[in-house]
C-alpha cells in the first residue's frame, strides 16, 4: 500500500472543492484516510492505482467523482523536435527509455514535495525498488539537447545530487546513500547506465542517482523527464502518469524522439464493453447512458453504441484497466457502494475455525505472552536469502517460480527464520530489544506445512535465552521433546541443538553464527529458532 501525503492548500486548489468533502468522499473511491493532520492528510491508495500516487492525480479523479468535472482529460503533446539516442551495448544492461520534456512548470514547496513523492512512490509501486523501472526529473535549462543514453565506464565521474566533490560511478555506490541502497541492481554489469547531454554534461546515474547539475527547484521551469528500466510497457506508464499528473498542474508536454518513436503517447485506449455483463456483475440495473455516465465520472470517454454496448476510452494514465471487468469495478464506485441494496446470501451454512488456524492462535498467543512482536514476511524470497546467507546448502525441494518480475522473489519459503533476520535488518535502527516471531505456511517438496519462528536480538542474546523460550513455547503446545547436538551451519558450534520430538527432528535453536549476521549486516548477537508445527499433539496434517 501507498501512503500519499495529501496538502489541503494545494488539493483544494486543484480539486476545486472544500477538504471536509473531499476527505469525505475520498474513502469512497478506494482509500483510506489513515492521518488528519492539520496541513495535509495522509491517504492510503491500493498499489494498482498509481495514478492516485499524487495530489495532482487525486484531485483529477476527486473533481470526476464530485462531479465538478467529467469525462476523459485531454492531454495535447507537442514535438519538441529534440531526440534520445539509445547505445546498443545497453542491452543486455538496461535497455528501456522513455522521456519527455515539461514546459511552463510553476513549482512551489508543496508542488515539488508531490513530484517527489510521485516519483519515489512510482519506484515503488511500478519499479519494484527501482529495479524495473527508475525516473529522473531534471532541469532541462542546465542542459544541450540532444539526450545520450550510455553504457559507460565504471570510471566516469560526476557530481552526485546532494554532494559538492566529484565521484566515480563505483565510487558512488559506496559513498552515496542512494549508491549504497541500489548498489544491487546494477554493480554486477561491466558498464553502467548514463545520461548525458549534447556536451557530455551528466544528467543521471539510473537507477541510482541525478547529476547536481541538473537539480529541480522552486525556480525551475522546464523540465526533461527520463523513465529506465528494464521493461517498455512499465516505463511508459511511469513516464505517463509523471506526465499527466504535471499537466493537471498546468504544464505542457512536448515529445523526444527515441530510435524514430515519439514519446510519451498520451492518447487513450478504446474498448466496448457490455451492459448487461457489468450489469450481471455488480447487482444493478443499468441503461447504457446511465452506464456510460457513472465512467465518465471516473475520468473515461464512454458513449453508448447501441442498448447493450458502451464504447470506452481509457486514459493513458489507468495502467490497471486489463479487463472488462476492471471497468466494471469503477461503474460500482461511481455507482455508489452504499446505493446498493443490502441482501442476504442465498445460500447459509455455519463456519467455524479451521484445526491449523486454531493451532496458530494458541501459538501467537503463548508467543505475544512471552514478549514476541507478530511478523508476516513475504511467502515468495530468494534463494539467497534462504540458503546462502544461512551458509546452508540450497535445497532441490525447493518451489522455484517459473516467470519471477524480481530476482529478489523467485522462490516459495521453505523457512521462516531467514526472512525474519530480513526484518532485523531493516529494523536494525531501531531500539533493542527487538523479539519478533511469524508462523504461517511454508512449501518444499511441494508440499505445504506450517512453521514457527522466532528471534531476538540485543546485547545479551544467547543459547540460553533461545533454549528458554523454546521450552516454553514447546511446553505449552504439549510437545514433548529432547534436545540434542546440531549441525545446523546458521548457528555457532556448542551453541546450537535440534529439537527431537518423536524421534524425529521437527526444529532447531541457538545463537545466530556471526557470519550470518554480517550477511545480514546485524551488530548485535541473535538468539532464534525455529519449529515445524506438524510435532503439535492432534496436528490436522502429518
Amino acid at each position: 500500500m501507498a501512503i500519499i501525503g495529501l496538502s489541503y492548500r494545494y488539493l483544494e486548489r486543484l480539486t476545486g472543492a472544500d477538504r471536509e468533502t473531499i476527505l469525505k468522499r475520498l474513502p469512497m473511491i478506494g482509500s483510506e484516510v489513515e492521518r488528519i493532520e492539520e496541513d495535509h492528510a495522509d491517504v492510503e491508495f491500493f498499489p494498482n492505482r498509481p495514478d492516485l500516487f499524487s495530489v495532482e492525480g487525486v484531485a483529477r479523479a476527486m473533481r470526476g467523482f464530485l462531479g465538478i468535472e467529467t469525462g476523459l482529460p485531454k492531454y495535447s503533446v507537442k514535438s519538441s523536435g529534440i531526440a534520445f539516442t539509445i547505445d546498443p551495448a545497453l542491452a543486455g544492461i538496461r535497455p528501456c527509455l522513455g522521456s519527455a520534456i515539461i514546459r511552463n512548470v510553476s513549482f512551489d514547496d508543496e508542488s515539488i514535495l508531490s513530484v517527489m513523492a510521485l516519483q519515489e512512490a512510482l519506484h515503488w509501486a511500478v519499479g519494484r525498488g527501482r529495479s524495473k523501472v527508475a525516473i529522473g526529473i531534471h532541469d532541462f535549462d542546465t542542459v544541450t539537447p540532444p539526450f545520450h543514453y550510455t553504457a559507460s565506464p565504471r570510471s566516469r565521474k560526476f557530481v552526485p545530487l546532494d554532494f559538492t566533490k566529484e565521484l566515480t560511478l563505483d565510487g558512488i555506490l559506496a559513498e552515496h546513500p542512494k549508491g549504497r541502497d541500489y548498489a544491487k541492481i546494477v554493480k554486477d554489469f561491466p558498464r553502467f547506465p548514463l545520461i548525458t547531454d549534447d556536451e557530455d554534461n551528466v544528467c543521471s546515474f539510473p537507477p541510482i542517482i541525478n547529476g547536481e547539475r541538473t537539480r529541480v527547484t522552486t525556480k525551475t521551469k522546464n523540465i526533461l523527464l527520463d523513465v529506465t528500466g528494464t521493461d517498455q510497457r512499465a516505463v511508459n506508464v511511469a513516464a505517463n502518469i509523471i506526465c499527466t499528473a504535471m499537466a493537471e498542474a498546468g504544464a505542457t508536454i512536448e515529445s523526444v524522439e527515441i530510435s524514430g518513436v515519439a514519446t510519451p503517447s498520451l492518447a487513450p485506449i478504446e474498448r466496448t464493453v457490455s451492459v448487461r455483463e457489468c450489469c450481471a456483475l455488480i447487482g444493478a440495473d443499468l441503461t447504457a447512458p446511465q452506464m456510460a455516465e457513472l465512467l465518465e465520472k471516473m475520468r473515461f470517454g464512454a458513449r453508448p453504441v447501441g442498448a447493450d454496448r458502451v464504447r470506452v476510452q481509457v486514459p493513458c494514465y489507468r495502467a490497471d484497466i486489463m479487463h472488462d471487468w476492471d471497468l466494471f469495478e469503477d461503474v460500482a464506485i461511481a455507482y455508489g457502494y452504499e446505493n446498493f441494496d443490502v441482501q442476504v446470501p442465498p445460500t447459509f451454512s455455519i463456519g467455524k475455525e479451521h484445526p491449523v488456524n486454531t493451532v496458530a492462535t494458541q501459538v501467537r498467543t503463548i508467543l505475544a505472552g512471552l514478549g514476541y512482536l507478530e511478523m508476516m514476511p513475504f511467502t515468495l524470497t530468494n534463494e539467497r536469502v534462504l540458503f546462502d546467507y544461512l551458509q546452508r546448502p540450497r535445497s532441490p525441494q525447493t518451489l522455484h517460480l517459473m516467470h519471477p518480475i524480481s530476482e529478489e522473489y523467485t522462490v516459495v519459503r521453505t523457512e521462516i527464520l531467514p526472512l525474519l533476520l530480513e526484518m532485523l535488518r531493516v529494523n536494525r535502527h531501531r531500539e533493542l530489544p527487538q523479539r519478533l516471531f511469524a508462523t504461517g505456511d511454508v512449501v518444499a517438496d511441494l508440499q505445504t506445512t506450517q512453521r514457527l519462528a522466532a528471534v531476538s536480538t540485543n546485547p545479551a542474546a544467547d543459547f540460553s535465552e533461545a533454549y528458554a523460550c523454546v521450552d516454553a513455547v514447546l511446553r505449552e503446545l504439549g510437545i514433548a521433546y529432547c534436545a540434542e547436538v546440531s549441525a545446523d551451519a546458521a548457528f555457532i558450534e556448542g551453541r546450537r541443538a535440534d529439537i527431537i520430538a518423536g524421534n524425529k527432528k521437527v526444529g532447531v535453536f541457538g545463537e545466530i553464527h556471526p557470519a550470518v549476521l554480517t550477511a545480514f549486516e546485524l551488530e548485535h548477537p541473535v538468539a532464534a529458532f525455529e519449529i515445524d508445527l506438524r510435532a503439535v499433539p492432534g496436528y490436522p496434517f502429518h
